[in-house]
Formats: structure tokens, sequence, C-alpha cells
């Protein structure tokens, strides 16, 4: 009896949870798209296992989740999910063929990340915090996500027992539960040890972690709240543009970018597995680039500044 979609999707989720190590919020993504592929097969074409789809119902599928409006990126997780899930079962013998094999990718647009300069980001770390019940927590939390280039997943995370001051290091656990050493300048070190000398000591109760980022109530700062903290210290900024945490962590990896760092560099740095997601960075140096050789070079002149009428 050929497996039903319910039991294929359950073991291959389980598969991805502990032979793959990946997030929840993948595995919760891929759920979704795997289990409106069953649905889509069991109305559209009175089909209830994987085992009984073709190519062409995986392709007239993708059709379908297109005709609902999702992105192209989204659209590539789908297929993605579709690829991973089958070759699953193929190499499990729970279907006879991979249906998904060659089904292609969508092509992206590339967008480029959106950053800020170094006067802006100077005047969003700098900016007074008066009245704020702990501006040294929410000084330390913006000096860290521009020092260090962390997801605001790694800020919640961090942990006391990962960061070493007098090194100025710490240690986070990234994406997928891969652990990385990132840098910590020297401003974010004061920073924070200023915020656990004076600020997190009053935070602690008694079943308090060992978060380095604290809640009033002495719990692990959450993303959505550390996620509001930006907002609120970018409006006391009088910001113009949308700050968000990630859009430190672009200005980190361009600014290191535009002052000479090698991008297999930034890219450890940031915790990337493929260096095609870092060399989106590139695209920042390319104005500085050209400035300089129009200043620079010999021939790099405009024609009207070199001619002499």
């Amino acid at each position: 009896m050929e497996i039903d979609f319910a039991e294929a999707i359950d073991q291959f989720l389980l598969y991805l949870a502990t032979e793959r190590g990946l997030s929840e919020n993948y595995q919760l993504s891929t759920r979704r798209s795997l289990e409106e592929l069953a649905n889509w097969a069991d109305k559209v074409k009175q089909v209830r296992s994987p085992a009984q789809l073709a190519a062409r119902d995986l392709t007239e599928f993708l059709r379908y989740a297109k005709g609902k409006g999702l992105s192209p990126a989204s659209m590539k997780l789908v297929v993605v999910a579709l690829k991973i899930f089958f070759r699953f079962l193929s190499m499990r013998l729970l279907a006879r063929k991979d249906p998904a094999e060659l089904l292609p990718l969508p092509r992206l647009v590339r967008y480029l990340p959106e950053t800020l300069n170094q006067v802006e980001v100077k005047r969003l770390l700098e900016v007074d915090l008066p009245g704020r019940p702990f501006p040294l927590r929410d000084r330390a939390i913006m000096e860290l996500f521009y020092s260090s280039g962390l997801r605001i997943s790694e800020v919640a995370g961090a942990r006391l027992e990962n960061l070493n001051l007098k090194e100025r290091v710490l240690r986070v656990i990234g994406k997928g539960s891969k652990t990385r050493i990132v840098p910590v300048g020297r401003a974010a070190c004061e920073a924070v040890d200023r915020y656990l000398t004076l600020e997190r000591v009053n935070l602690v109760r008694k079943k308090t972690g060992n978060e380095i980022f604290l809640s009033r109530h002495g719990k692990k700062l959450t993303t959505q709240r550390i996620w509001q903290i930006v907002k609120e210290i970018a409006s006391l900024a009088g910001m113009e543009i949308n700050v968000y945490p990630h859009l430190l962590r672009h200005s980190f990896a361009t600014h290191l970018l535009a002052n000479g760092a090698d991008l297999r560099i930034i890219q450890e740095l940031l915790g990337h597995a493929d260096i095609s997601t870092t060399q989106v960075y590139t695209h920042v140096d390319q104005s500085r680039l050209l400035a300089i050789h129009r200043k620079y070079h010999p021939r790099g002149r405009s024609v009207q500044q070199n001619s002499h009428g």
C-alpha cells in the first residue's frame, strides 16, 4: 500500500529536524507548502499519495500556486520543498520515481540590500535615550547589531557564557544551529559591559536564564521586542528612512567591504553558507570605486574636464 500524504509529510519533517537539523521556521514553511500540494492533489487529481503524482502534475500545481500571487522568492521556496521532499521519498523507496527532479527553479530578481551610511549609523548609535527604562541595554543592543552583523535571533539568543569581553568575541548559534565566533568591537564591548554591570544585575530574577539581554521581568528578550527597541531608537534619532535590525547587519557588511575587508571574511562573519549570498554586498562599493577611478586615474576624468577647448 502506498504511503499517504499525511504520513509522508510527517516522516519527511522528522528527517529535516533530526538528520538535517533545519530550523523550526523552515520546517513550518515546508509543511505548509507540502500540505498545500496534498490538498490540491486530493481536490484536483483525486490523489492521496505523493507516489501517484507525475512531473506534469507538479508543474500544474506550481501554475496553480503562482496563480495565487506568490512572489518568485516564495515560488522558489515551494519548488525547493518539492524537490527535497520527493528526493527523500525516492531515497527511502516510498516512491518509485522522483517527479520533481527536473523541476526548474524560478529565476529571482536580486534586490540590492538597503544600507545606512556611516554618518547615519553614528547618529543612530549616539542618540540620547532620555526617559527610556533601560537605556544601557538598548544602547548595547544597537552597538552589538552594528559591531558584529548579528541576526535578530542571534542577539536574542546571545548568552553570558558565550561572551568574552576581554578577548572581544561572542559565540553565536546561527541558522541551522551552526555555531560561529564573531568579533565584538571596542565600543560594543564597553556598551555591553556597562549594561551588564549597571542594569542587568537589577533585572535578574529567580528563574532568569543566561541570556545577555533581559526584559523588565528578568526573561529573555523576544525578537519582537528587540525589533520594537530598534524602531523606537530610530524614531528618537529622527531617522527618515525605515530602520530595522537587518538593516544594521547589511550596513555592517557594506562598511567592512568599503573599508577593504575580503568577501570571504565577511561571509564567515555573517555566517553565510554560500559566498553568493554575500556577493550581493559588492554592489555597494561600485559607486565608490567609480568615483575613485574617475578622480585618480589619468584617463578616468570626464572629457569636459580634460578638454582645453
